[in-house]
């Protein structure tokens, strides 16, 4: 197995993305660590993923919080973070500048403050897998700060590939993906959104968390790849729909 004697840390990892590339990390023999801000999805998380794994509480606002979680882990020899907040469209003039700034909290801030405790204890050969999304590069209306936090994740990665060398640093940058984010929508309206989603795309299809997983342990086995931000979106980006 791939990851066999290694420890995997996965922030966000109680549902979703996260939760998948867990679980993939786990098959390919690796010891995981979840980390989520919410107890019961951690406890529900952990009940269907193997014995090596384990799971921490943690704000990814609070510094304190995320340094006290690696000072527990210790070494380690992956990071991923896919942890985020759902985002309801909203145009930039109707948005408080104090709202504003809380939509980078998580995924942004959050991942900077993971990546700054971390690296210090990768292990030679270690990664850190972080996420964007398609809207940095395909925005749409009322998604104005969601493409800027995916951008800045994005430009973070490169600049951080660059910096901590030679542990890699890259991202996944998933399109629309059938998650619990999603689950705020009405049933009727959620399916028909995920049609019209696919059909957008050049698989008409709607990404599965398992297939964002698979890029995630590509990133985390591959010891040739850094400073890459990897698409997975069905070729919705280039469908331009």
């Amino acid at each position: 197995m791939a990851l066999a004697g290694q420890r995997v840390v996965v922030i966000g990892g109680s549902s979703g993305m996260g939760l998948a590339a867990a679980g993939a990390a786990a098959a390919a023999g690796a010891a995981v660590t979840i980390a989520s801000s919410d107890q019961g999805r951690l406890k529900a998380a952990l009940a269907g993923l193997p014995d090596s794994c384990e799971g921490v509480v943690v704000n990814t606002r609070d510094e304190g919080d995320v340094a006290a979680l690696f000072a527990r882990v210790g070494e380690l020899d992956h990071l991923v973070y896919t942890a985020g907040d759902s985002v309801r469209p909203q145009p930039l003039a109707d948005l408080p500048l104090d709202s504003a700034r809380e939509l980078s909290e998580v995924r942004f801030w959050g991942a900077v403050a993971a990546v700054k405790h971390a690296a210090p204890r990768l292990r030679p050969g270690g990664s850190i897998v972080l996420t964007s999304g398609t809207v940095a590069v395909r925005p749409a209306p009322g998604t104005a700060l969601a493409a800027a936090s995916a951008s800045a994740v994005e430009g973070l990665t490169r600049g951080l590939a660059a910096e901590l060398a030679p542990v890699r640093v890259n991202a996944v940058r998933p399109g629309a993906v059938r998650t619990p984010l999603w689950d705020p929508v009405p049933e009727p309206q959620r399916a028909a959104l995920f049609s019209a989603l696919a059909e957008r795309t050049l698989t008409k299809s709607i990404g599965e968390p398992d297939e964002i997983a698979a890029a995630h342990l590509y990133l985390m086995e591959n010891r040739f790849v850094t400073g890459t931000v990897l698409t997975v979106d069905g070729g919705a980006v280039l469908a331009g729909g």
